[in-house]
């Protein structure tokens, strides 16, 4: 959401600011240098702005997805975590991620053969490729294959293919609805291989709204995959600013399976990522601990 408004000091002033509101009483709130460019497509709303803070970011139906600023913690953890604890990963399916972020850090190994993304909106794609080259400069990798269709109905065929599937979506609610179903876990599931790693964008455990969907997609990961286990980031534009990923596989178990001096031999320099905070990033907060184990 967008709104404009009247600045007070140095005279009369149009101040625009982009809005994203948490609950009914509570809102993140940048300033705006400009907008760049917005289109609605068949499955969603795109905006771009510059912002004084953040640089160049964009929204999906007025929502952050991604900034230049913070996108890097994102993106450092959805891909080196599942890397570090099986470094032999070779076939990797990205679902969503339209900015390309996730799929640059993944083009860092070598040892990656193949790396299938899929995105519902192109759209997304060309415009981050136009406006967000900072996270889509290895879309053109030759390793990478885009597809521009439902993840949902590509990953029903495939069956033990995949060493990481890599669920970079966006919340449960329009497109990205479909990728907190139990069907669409189970698929998943199917897809990987037997030492194969799920990892899930799996919300804030904060607000209300957030936490309800956390606890929905934990107790259907639990039903499915052996190893289920849940990790923390700090994303300073992103609800609340405590957001989490799911890390689930057959068996290979994110710290007990750690392989930190292989990844450390690999010699990436990361900025937000590294081997302690992979073990930390598994010690929950202890409210987290009891909501999870809840379910």
């Amino acid at each position: 959401m967008v709104r404009i408004s009247k600045g007070v000091e140095g005279g009369l002033e149009m101040d625009l600011w982009f809005n994203e509101w948490n609950t009914e009483t509570c809102k993140l709130s940048i300033k705006v240098k400009e907008p760049i460019y917005s289109e609605r497509t068949a499955f969603q709303r795109i905006d771009f702005f510059e912002s004084y803070d953040f640089g160049v970011f964009f929204t999906l139906d007025g929502m952050m997805m991604v900034n230049e600023k913070d996108e890097f913690i994102y993106h450092d953890m959805i891909a080196h975590v599942p890397m570090a604890v099986n470094p032999h990963i070779k076939k990797v399916l990205v679902i969503g991620g339209g900015d390309g972020g996730t799929v640059r850090e993944l083009t860092r190994y070598k040892n990656i053969e193949q790396i299938h993304m899929v995105e519902i909106d192109e759209r997304v794609v060309r415009l981050c490729q136009k406006y967000l080259p900072i996270t889509s400069s290895k879309l053109e990798d030759a390793r990478v294959s885009l597809f521009f269709e439902d993840g949902i109905k590509f990953i029903k065929d495939k069956e033990d293919f995949y060493d990481l599937i890599l669920v970079d979506s966006t919340d449960p609610i329009g497109p990205g609805e479909g990728l907190f179903t139990t069907s669409f876990y189970k698929d998943c599931y199917r897809a990987l291989n037997k030492e194969g790693i799920l990892i899930n964008q799996h919300e804030s455990p904060y607000f209300e709204e957030y936490r309800e969907e956390m606890l929905k997609a934990h107790g259907k990961l639990k039903k499915i995959f052996d190893v289920c286990e849940v990790y923390q980031f700090h994303m300073p534009t992103y609800s609340s600013g405590h957001w989490l990923f799911g890390f689930a596989s057959k068996g290979l178990h994110p710290i007990n399976d750690h392989k930190e001096e292989m990844w450390e031999s690999f010699g990436l320099k990361t900025k937000y990522y590294n081997s302690q905070i992979h073990k930390g990033a598994f010690m929950l907060p202890t409210y987290v601990r009891e909501l999870l184990a809840s379910v």
